[in-house]
């Protein structure tokens, strides 16, 4: 097992590691890893879940309707100049 050495902790997150240690009856060691594990699966598991809400729609469009979509798209992405002046 690797060690880490950690420095310049800020006093308040300190004293939180140290009070869910105690709530947990167990070593700030084993609490800062329990944290860290989590914090890193979660994230993990964000990163995962993050593009694949729309997977089932993927290629379902016919080429007709995938131009028209980009032909309204272009047409709401033109800058009107004269709302620049």
């Amino acid at each position: 097992m690797k060690a880490i050495t950690l420095r310049n902790l800020p006093p308040d997150l300190d004293k939180a590691i140290r009070k869910q240690a105690r709530g947990k009856r167990m070593s700030v060691n084993k609490a800062v890893i329990g944290l860290l594990e989590d914090h890193l699966t979660q994230a993990k598991r964000k990163r995962a879940e993050l593009h694949h809400d729309l997977d089932d729609l993927c290629g379902s469009w016919t080429k007709e309707a995938a131009d028209e979509f980009d032909r309204v798209l272009a047409i709401q992405r033109a800058i009107d100049r004269t709302l620049w002046k």
